[in-house]
């Protein structure tokens, strides 16, 4: 009888050493678990998380421990658990599970220059400039990568080109004229820059040449579920004012307007404050983010498919680029944003595309850029889905 009792003592300390070590060996990993949600912007799970690992804790005990009479009842406890966690994330979830848009939000490798599978486009003759050496850097917005990508390829000898660290880089509109302010690029190819743009230039002692090169349309969209087709510019201006704020007010649902907007200094956000002129622009949306620091900062919203959701962005961009069918772009005035209305200027909002230069010394960079104005650059341009300057 004493020693069934002392085997029993054992068998219990074993039991109960194998549960601490068991949850123990779970604990870091369900805290690591908590630290990627937290930081990945899915605090929504933590709730469910928690639940999960004292449920491995229940069922331990009752395997452990011989609480089967009790396994029922721990059972449906922890499952009621696991759903009232659930409720609280569904609607994060949902939000997870909208399509997202962002500006530079694409695989650019495939418009690589020299790329085995590139698409880049090419000309019908051999380019009647070549550069061997002293090669000017180029850099730029996403949306132009394949057009300096064809201009390089035509023009520059044949090698792997990085996208971050190379003589044709892509690094996005904000950080390309960062760069090419400072000194560590020749030519950058986007969109106007923004006032702050200009005034960091200006302080630093630079001056920004811009040299027009082709002309986009500055596209608005919505999901395409939307039943509105076409918006004023005034009633653009009204939505980005923050006075119209319900679709209906435009011949559309009555459903708010989720009117999502860009960083400051991108591309497409400049675009807006020039198409904006002297109406304030309302404050973004933003969601919260978690720093590194373990606090909250605010950072603007992607665009997220909605359906009354709105955004923008520029017209090859979003239908060559993204290629996302879930969105449609708007006509503006009743005219849809295409090749011909942009050439013929039906279209109301159209943006030059720039090649634009801060006084590099680079002995090229004066030859490639009147190349590129030429009859070939301008025919990449054309190529690869822009309008032409010409």
């Amino acid at each position: 009888m004493e020693k069934n009792k002392d085997k029993e003592v054992l068998r219990k300390a074993g039991d109960v050493v194998l549960f601490i070590v068991i949850m123990g060996f779970t604990l870091p990993i369900m805290l690591m678990g908590m630290l990627y949600v937290w930081f990945g912007g899915l605090p929504f799970l933590l709730p469910l998380l928690l639940v999960l690992y004292v449920s491995v804790g229940a069922m331990l005990v009752v395997t452990l421990f011989n609480k089967s009479k009790h396994k029922k009842t721990v059972y449906r406890i922890i499952m009621g658990a696991i759903v009232l966690s659930l409720i609280p994330a569904i609607p994060g979830i949902y939000d997870k599970t909208r399509h997202v848009v962002r500006d530079g939000y694409v695989d650019t490798t495939s418009y690589a220059p020299f790329h085995e599978h590139s698409q880049v486009v090419t000309l019908k003759e051999p380019s009647t400039l070549k550069i061997e050496d002293n090669l000017p850097i180029l850099d730029g917005a996403t949306a132009l990568y394949p057009i300096y990508s064809a201009f390089a390829q035509a023009v520059y000898p044949e090698k792997e080109y990085y996208q971050h660290d190379s003589e044709v880089m892509s690094n996005r509109t904000g950080e390309a004229y960062n760069n090419l302010i400072n000194g560590r690029v020749d030519i950058i190819f986007v969109a106007a820059p923004s006032d702050q743009q200009l005034a960091t230039a200006k302080r630093l002692g630079n001056e920004l040449k811009l040299t027009p090169i082709g002309k986009e349309a500055f596209v608005f969209f919505v999901n395409d579920k939307n039943p509105v087709q076409s918006l004023t510019e005034d009633e653009i201006k009204s939505i980005y004012a923050g006075d119209i704020t319900n679709w209906k007010e435009v011949g559309g649902k009555n459903k708010d307007i989720r009117a999502f907007q860009r960083p400051q200094d991108s591309g497409s956000q400049t675009a807006l404050q020039h198409f904006m002129g002297d109406t304030p622009i309302m404050d973004p949306p933003v969601e919260d983010i978690a720093s590194l620091m373990g606090t909250i900062i605010d950072q603007v919203s992607d665009y997220k498919n909605y359906n009354n959701a709105m955004g923008y962005t520029f017209r090859y961009y979003s239908t060559e680029m993204t290629n996302n069918n879930s969105i449609r772009l708007l006509a503006v005035n009743g005219v849809e944003p295409t090749k011909d209305t942009i050439r013929s200027g039906e279209y109301p909002i159209t943006n030059e595309l720039y090649a634009v230069t801060a006084g590099s010394d680079n002995p090229h960079v004066a030859e490639f850029i009147d190349w590129i104005l030429s009859e070939q650059g301008q025919e990449i341009v054309e190529k690869t889905g822009y309008v032409s300057i010409k």
